[in-house]
């Protein structure tokens, strides 16, 4: 499974082939699901999911597999960028799926679900005309339509279950869900953090749990169905397929962390405006830099919430620190006498980084942990400019 920004968060296979006739399943078949645990980079930190139909007497052993993409599709990453790239269903020879994830010490999980002849037969017939080359592209969603959802959607709607499973760890945020499997203090968790609006800071309904893979493998564990003999759980048979010996998780040497290098930087800011406002010196470089990166990082926030599909993307207060008209005043406030509208522009800036912190408390909406320092000082950076500025004027206006 992929992450947003980068955005986010995809679902990997690789060689496939493609089934397109409908087969009847002789009463040894067995549908399930397949989970992939986390691998050791962002991209495959949340693991996979696919749907694995098995009948040896048809001789079918093949994995329908969601969230494959095309590298060589025309203007790859400006699509994928705006959400408009389509993604695929995959059909994949299960030897080849698994034995693609034991060379990545990816483990492997595999259950056997309790379904009838007739509702293995229904899912297998609807996997099989997914996959068919008119049905088999849609737009992917990394919370709503992604490698873990689909199968969920499949096997409730097409085998016509009704499941019924509880959470144990209820009230989780889709921002908190994130963070059980991509550590805080991480550049990638700093990147979601940034590219994700508020809209993902609002408990997720047990549902909305499952567009973590892991989750519906616990989900489908927990589950019961309705069954002509009675009420059953879900899940068959489950087994480990495959176990690596290393433990992958994404997470970084603290010494080359967000926390500790934006720490630094901020404390550089400090230590500057302080030196700058005992020896009184005029605004220069660094106000400049800061208003331009900000500014720079709103450019992206702004066309990742506007100019994209991206339902995550929305509702963005990262924009109170991060605004795209800074890069005009970047441009300004280093003039010897800076124009009129600067003065009240940088007083602008210092209520919305307010308003961030006020946004942040009040639960609005939760901002990269490790960026807190960083924005204490550029606070702190932006009273200093204040004061500068005034003072500027005012020794003007003597003159």
């Amino acid at each position: 499974m992929k992450n947003l920004i980068l955005l986010a968060f995809l679902c990997f296979s690789t060689l496939g082939f493609t089934q397109n006739t409908f087969i009847s399943l002789s009463d040894e078949a067995s549908i399930n699901l397949i989970t992939i645990g986390p691998g050791a980079v962002l991209n495959d930190a949340f693991g996979h999911n696919a749907i694995h139909v098995r009948d040896y007497k048809k001789g079918l052993d093949i994995v329908f597999n969601y969230g494959k993409f095309n590298f060589k599709t025309p203007n790859f990453y400006l699509k994928f960028t705006r959400g408009k790239l389509l993604y695929e269903v995959g059909v994949d020879k299960y030897e080849d799926f698994e034995y693609s994830y034991k060379l990545q010490q990816r483990w492997i999980e595999s259950q056997e679900l309790e379904l009838t002849q007739g509702q293995k037969q229904d899912v297998f017939e609807f996997l099989v005309n997914n996959a068919k080359e008119e049905n088999k592209y849609y737009k992917y969603d990394f919370f709503y339509d992604n490698c873990s959802t689909r199968p969920f959607e499949i096997i409730k709607n097409e085998a016509n279950v009704t499941m019924s499973y509880d959470h144990q760890e209820a009230g989780m945020t889709h921002r908190d869900l994130i963070h059980e499997y991509v550590s805080w203090n991480t550049w990638g968790s700093m990147g979601i953090d940034i590219a994700l609006g508020s809209v993902i800071d609002r408990t997720a309904t047990p549902e909305e749990y499952l567009f973590l893979p892991h989750e519906l493998m616990y989900a489908f564990q927990e589950a019961t169905i309705n069954t002509p003999s009675g009420t059953l759980p879900l899940v068959k048979e489950a087994k480990t397929v495959f176990s690596p010996q290393v433990k992958h998780s994404y997470s970084a040497n603290f010494l080359l962390s967000p926390l500790f290098i934006l720490g630094l930087l901020a404390g550089f800011i400090i230590y500057k405006t302080y030196k700058d406002h005992k020896n009184e010196n005029p605004l220069g470089w660094l106000d400049t830099s800061i208003l331009l990166i900000t500014g720079l990082v709103g450019v992206v926030v702004f066309l990742l919430w506007f100019g994209t599909d991206h339902n995550a993307t929305a509702w963005n207060y990262n924009l109170l620190w991060a605004f795209p008209f800074h890069i005009l005043a970047a441009f300004a406030v280093k003039r010897v006498q800076p124009p009129q509208w600067v003065y009240p522009y940088i007083k602008l800036a210092v209520i919305m980084m307010s308003l961030l912190f006020f946004h942040w408390i009040i639960g609005v909406q939760r901002f990269a942990l490790s960026l807190l320092p960083l924005l204490l000082a550029i606070m702190i950076r932006y009273v200093f400019m204040l004061r500068r500025i005034k003072v500027t004027r005012t020794n003007g206006n003597e003159e």
